[in-house]
């Protein structure tokens, strides 16, 4: 009677060992899915962070581009002036708030300077390299060939001004005198 029970104790220990081996089994695969949806996650949210950096950058751009040409042709020398323009005696906002870097999360800025100062443009301090490469609006053709955040300038550059145009001369049948 011994050797029954103890072959049936033998068979419960190989099924044992069967359920051990499929728990990890099944334990190796869930962490190899989650592994997976977690790349997949920091991918998309790396991707909304970039498409939320265009806009802001554009915000700031058209901002600085409306304090421009709002007054006497200068740039402002901090953010704050776009919140409110220290040229007007009244309020007169370009910006609603200073923004967040989204990349960075931080509000600090790198800025893009003039000669005297003024603040023409503002990048990320960041210095992870962009997902995105292609594909971008004319106005940021240049991010096309950056190698990380802090090469997307957003600059706002006043047109050249054309030299004018000397008048028309008119045609040549024109001065012919009529008859």
């Amino acid at each position: 009677m011994r050797r029954a029970r103890t072959g049936a104790r033998h068979g419960y220990r190989r099924n044992q060992g069967f359920t051990y081996l499929t728990a990890m089994f099944i334990v190796a695969i869930l962490s190899g899915g989650l592994a997976l949806v977690g790349e997949v996650w920091h991918t998309a949210a790396q991707r909304e962070k970039e498409s939320v950096l265009l806009y802001v950058g554009n915000q700031y751009r058209r901002a600085i581009e409306r304090y421009y040409l709002n007054g006497p042709r200068q740039y402002p020398r901090n953010l704050t002036d776009l919140l409110k323009d220290p040229r007007k005696s009244g309020t007169e906002r370009y910006l609603r708030q200073i923004y967040l870097d989204p990349i960075t999360g931080q509000q600090d800025w790198g800025f893009v300077k003039t000669p005297d100062g003024g603040i023409m443009g503002v990048h990320s301090l960041s210095e992870a390299r962009p997902l995105k490469s292609t594909g971008f609006k004319l106005q940021d053709r240049d991010f096309e060939i950056a190698a990380k955040y802090s090469e997307w300038k957003f600059v706002y550059t006043p047109p050249l001004q054309s030299a004018p145009k000397p008048a028309a001369k008119p045609p040549a049948a024109a001065l012919i005198p009529e008859k």
